[in-house]
């Protein structure tokens, strides 16, 4: 008879501990579970949304998957996004996340998760940034943030750990408080000169580097021409671009079979021109040398965000604290385990 995994409850408190300074490493999880994925051996279905008639803004969203080994586990994480928060005071995003061990399906744990979850989406940006930027040749020197929420800071942290230096940081944001909220933040971390902007499209243009870190849920930048002078764009959001930018742009996306859904500025273009060429390839090409992006045009990353990411950090998580010997089980959380009694 297998023995039945002990289950531990992983604070928010916990995660930021194992993950704080350790960016660096973070970076080389999250390229570990693209490969994995990319190499076949993960298992990551569709995103589930959870939806109010009475709070169309808001939702929650369960994204379940499976890595294999070195990974190791099954699991699920369950992300709500309630924009209505920030007037309140409260973060706009909150998460759990819950590891379930591959030999018997038991939960091992459940761990808070909005950290876990802002740290593989801004491992995801630097090492796309890096990745591309190196491939392409390219050194960004300017970088633009359009929106400024935790979101930004943790990609902003991220590409200065992963070797990134900017002689001038672009802020933009619709809340003129949240924008100076992460100017004072970016002068605080040494950047070198914040300048604030009225409007998305200055921002791009004084930008070789964009971060679109928003809550938007359609496209707010339209021209292509915004994009005349090739920057690189880590499209976070997903739903910022017209199809006709991303139309004009070479496309990578970490998952094209994800990303082609649910509305994101991809899924729009290929309904407008029922076809997929505008896609180049995804980041796990670029990371395999068998695609690469080009110095002449606007390339564009547009990651969905992969299960198998949140997985991979949270199991890094999970093996820090409980060879730390700081893990709090919860004894007795499994209770009937004799079939007949």
């Amino acid at each position: 008879m297998s023995q039945v995994p002990s289950f531990a409850v992983v604070s928010g408190e916990q995660v930021a501990g194992v993950l704080h300074g350790r960016e660096k490493q973070v970076m080389e999880v999250v390229e570990g579970a693209y490969r994995l994925h990319g190499g076949g051996g993960t298992v990551n279905p569709d995103s589930y949304f959870l939806r109010f008639p009475d709070r169309p803004s808001s939702r929650i969203i369960a994204l379940p998957a499976s890595a294999g080994k070195p990974v190791d586990v099954h699991g699920i994480k369950w992300i709500s996004s309630f924009p209505e928060n920030v007037a309140a005071g409260l973060p706009r995003a909150s998460a759990v996340l819950i590891l379930n061990d591959t030999a018997t399906g038991y939960p091992l744990a459940c761990l808070e998760s909005s950290i876990i979850s802002a740290a593989r989406t801004a491992g995801s940006a630097a090492l796309a940034a890096t990745t591309l930027a190196t491939a392409r040749g390219v050194t960004p020197r300017r970088a633009g943030f359009i929106g400024t929420g935790l979101i930004a800071r943790y990609i902003h942290t991220y590409l200065v750990a992963a070797g990134l230096s900017f002689d001038e940081v672009g802020v933009f944001d619709l809340a003129k408080e949240h924008a100076e909220g992460f100017g004072a933040y970016l002068t605080r971390s040494g950047a070198e000169e914040v300048t604030f902007h009225d409007d998305a499209e200055s921002l791009i243009a004084a930008s070789d580097l964009v971060v679109l870190a928003t809550v938007a849920g359609e496209p707010h930048i339209h021209a292509p021409e915004a994009l005349a002078h090739n920057p690189l764009v880590l499209h976070v959001s997903l739903r910022d671009l017209s199809p006709e930018i991303i139309l004009s742009s070479w496309n990578v996306l970490d998952d094209v079979e994800h990303c082609l859904k649910a509305g994101t500025s991809p899924h729009l273009a290929e309904q407008r021109t029922g076809g997929r060429s505008f896609v180049a390839g995804t980041l796990y090409d670029v990371l395999e040398g068998t695609l690469t992006p080009p110095a002449d045009r606007p390339v564009v990353f547009s990651p969905f965000g992969l299960g198998v990411l949140d997985l991979a950090v949270a199991r890094y998580v999970y093996d820090e604290v409980g060879a730390a010997g700081d893990l709090m089980t919860v004894p007795g959380f499994f209770h009937e385990l004799k079939r007949h009694g």
